[in-house]
């Protein structure tokens, strides 16, 4: 998977998805987000956004459905390199609503105001997504990237 470039001088607008609250996690909620990333997507996501989740303030986003109060996604930054957003995850039934365009979003925006002026996509999966949300491009020789092979 190759990285992305996204210029953040010309972001869309932030969104909001209806049903959904787009908030930065409070420290006390860690453990019990790391461990719903290892139910719905990896445990070595979960260790890559550790550093997110502890920072004050914390370069992390989640969203939580407002009816049932559940957790239904997340998005980081700046974990495992400084200026590249991910890893991001949103539940299985939670896709398709805008939940993950409405965190993506935010957080860019955030890394914007932070002072960056570019945002790198570390192996970005839904390539079309990420152009789709933000005007991603495909970094050319970008694979396998920061990522070395993990040791045995």
């Amino acid at each position: 998977m190759a990285d992305l470039l996204v210029p953040l001088y010309d972001l869309p607008l932030r969104l909001r998805c209806p049903g959904f609250c787009v908030r930065k996690p409070m420290s006390y909620e860690g453990r019990d987000i790391g461990q719903w990333i290892d139910l719905h997507f990896s445990p070595s996501w979960s260790s890559e956004v550790l550093p997110s989740l502890y920072r004050t303030p914390p370069s992390m986003l989640i969203a939580i459905e407002e009816s049932s109060k559940k957790l239904a996604g997340f998005c980081a930054w700046d974990c495992t390199a400084l200026g590249f957003l991910g890893p991001v995850g949103v539940a299985a039934e939670y896709r398709g609503v805008g939940a993950g365009r409405a965190l993506v979003l935010e957080a860019l925006n955030c890394m914007r105001e932070q002072g960056y002026g570019y945002c790198i996509v570390g192996s970005a999966g839904p390539v079309e997504f990420f152009a789709a949300v933000s005007g991603a491009s495909v970094i050319p020789r970008s694979t396998p990237g920061i990522y070395p092979g993990r040791f045995e």
